[in-house]
């Protein structure tokens, strides 16, 4: 397994930005495959973005593609998550996570989970 730390979150006005970050330890990050889950208050964990081990296929929910963009740096062992346009559904706890072998929606199949990051988006 991976240690994931979450980064980046907070408040902010609808219609604003913010990027997250995940910065994972070892050496081999660059064979995981890294998404980001989120959950909000009495709802279910929910996939976001996703981005496979080269960084060359990324795949999106649908409620949050054209406004968020999933991207990685290898050498930094970072993966990131630049949210734009933000509505207030979009306030949730989010979490990067990732597997060397799994790269779907399923938030169980997934080996290392960071501890969360608050995105709380006022209207």
């Amino acid at each position: 397994q991976v240690q994931l730390a979450d980064s980046g979150g907070g408040l902010v006005q609808a219609g604003g930005s913010l990027r997250l970050s995940c910065a994972a330890s070892g050496r081999t990050f660059s064979s995981y495959n890294m998404a980001w889950f989120r959950q909000a208050p009495g709802k279910e964990r929910e996939f976001v973005a996703g981005i496979r081990q080269s960084g060359g296929s990324t795949y999106y929910a649908d409620s949050v593609k054209g406004r968020f963009t999933i991207s990685r740096d290898n050498a930094k062992n970072t993966v990131y998550l630049q949210m734009s346009r933000l509505k207030p559904e979009d306030t949730a706890v989010y979490y990067c996570v990732a597997d060397r072998s799994y790269s779907g929606g399923r938030p169980d199949e997934y080996d290392s989970w960071g501890q969360g990051t608050q995105v709380t988006v006022s209207s």
